[in-house]
């Protein structure tokens, strides 16, 4: 006969959540129809719910056994392969039984109402995942990257959102946080014994360090930002007066005709968004009503809310008609601005960057109708952006990454200054112990329980 099933002893839960015990149940395939279709299911009951399903007395662990899937009065309701991992040698740390049957909406549905029938719960979105953390078989940066890996726009953030599932952030993050202790270390036997006649604090290695661990969290966080553009992408704003040749440079970035370009001012009257790619770099381009002024109802709504989108970028174009006479006014925009003398198949001028002592932030000189200097913008755009074009070498990155960096940052400089003013050995003891929380909650160590269910609530469901 064959094997006994595998058995083990479910690993301690984590130390902020009770590991639920239920066994769960979801589609793992994206809804629709397919040639292929996944149930998964997770939990102390996937054995015995694998055995009513297929009939099978034992199914040899991560043994392919092709099958009939029966329903509860024997009759088939599909064919396929069955799929038993027992735990803790599967992707939650559980006992987990796939079926992949056919990818028909309906079958699938029937074959998850037998599951729960049997005593399985459907998946809350992102639970599989969820329990991997909880189980210890991956941290939480490596779980938030099966989800970017599978929202990734580009092939440099599938790429990125790979390395980070495999841990190369993770790794970095630890490194850091070893550094850290290894410091915390040094401190706090200096000031438990602070009856040896040498002063540890004052030797120069306690200020040197400080220096070290202030550079190495400046290069995470440097990457953690070109992770996190990459990944969730930026968006740029195009503004500028009516006729400067937003919309027709919108349709040449896009390569499609999307904006409508005419000669008659205040053609754009809402905002219009598209997508664009620029070497792996995902951007949401977002083109505006001419800034003006107007007795137009429309144009007015038009002006307002092109004014808010300035609010929200990450960059802003500013578009200048270059044969016009009179330069405008910079842009008030909340992020960097990239000033585009536009037309200069008109005025003559050179295409490239351009020295305007008028301007605090990049010039450029371009022409949407030719497509001069359009080079340059995309390289000074990426630039701007802090994003190294092509980098198949880092990791992907969120927003709560990088604030969590920044905050870690601003403790380490703060430590330092207030260590080089006093030399006080216990603040800087409570400094250290701070910033090790902050990475902490990068990985997961140290995690409250809100912000697991905001993350991995935002998964889909099955994963």
């Amino acid at each position: 006969g064959q094997d006994a099933p595998e058995t083990s002893s479910p690993p301690p839960g984590h130390l902020l959540l009770t590991l639920d015990t239920d066994t769960i149940v979801a589609i793992a395939t994206p809804p629709g129809n397919g040639g292929v279709g996944i149930i998964r299911v997770s939990g102390p009951m996937a054995f015995t719910i694998g055995q009513a399903i297929t009939g099978q007395a034992a199914l040899t662990p991560r043994y392919a056994i092709y099958t009939a899937f029966a329903d509860q009065d024997g009759s088939p309701l599909d064919s396929g392969i069955a799929l038993y991992f027992p735990g803790p040698h599967s992707f939650t740390g559980e006992d987990v039984l796939e079926l992949q049957g056919h990818g028909g909406r309906l079958v699938l549905g029937l074959l998850l109402r037998r599951c729960v029938a049997l005593g399985a719960r459907e998946a809350r979105p992102g639970e599989f995942s969820e329990r991997a953390y909880l189980n210890d078989k991956m941290d939480l940066v490596q779980a938030e990257a099966i989800a970017d890996l599978i929202n990734a726009q580009t092939e440099t953030a599938a790429r990125q959102a790979q390395a980070s599932l495999q841990g190369v952030f993770s790794d970095q993050i630890n490194a850091l946080a070893a550094a850290l202790t290894s410091l915390r270390v040094y401190v706090e036997a200096a000031i438990d014994f602070p009856e040896e006649e040498i002063d540890f604090l004052s030797e120069g290695k306690v200020a040197a360090q400080l220096n070290a661990l202030i550079k190495q969290a400046t290069t995470l966080r440097t990457q953690a930002h070109q992770g996190s553009i990459v990944q969730q992408g930026a968006t740029v704003v195009l503004a500028g007066k009516p006729n400067a040749g937003k919309s027709s440079l919108l349709n040449a970035l896009a390569g499609n005709p999307i904006a409508i370009v005419t000669d008659q001012p205040g053609t754009t009257r809402d905002v219009v968004r598209e997508a664009v790619n620029i070497d792996g770099v995902p951007l949401h381009l977002t083109d505006t009503a001419g800034l003006r002024e107007t007795h137009d109802l429309i144009e007015q709504e038009g002006v307002r809310r092109a004014r808010h989108a300035l609010t929200l970028a990450d960059v802003s174009l500013h578009l200048i008609d270059d044969s016009e006479p009179d330069l405008p006014n910079p842009l008030e925009s909340r992020g960097p601005v990239i000033t585009l003398l536009n037309k200069i198949d008109i005025s003559g001028r050179s295409p490239g960057t351009v020295d305007a002592s008028h301007f605090t932030d990049p010039v450029i000189a371009i022409s949407t109708k030719t497509g001069a200097g359009l080079d340059v913008l995309k390289h000074t755009l990426l630039e701007v952006l802090g994003v190294r074009a092509g980098s198949d070498s880092l990791f992907s990155a969120r927003a709560r990454h990088i604030q969590a960096l920044d905050e870690a940052l601003a403790v380490l400089v703060s430590a330092q200054a207030q260590f080089l003013a006093s030399g006080a050995g216990e603040l800087l003891a409570e400094d250290l112990r701070r910033c090790h929380d902050v990475l902490g909650s990068v990985t997961g160590k140290m995690t409250s329980d809100g912000l697991l269910g905001e993350i991995f609530g935002s998964f889909c469901i099955g994963k």
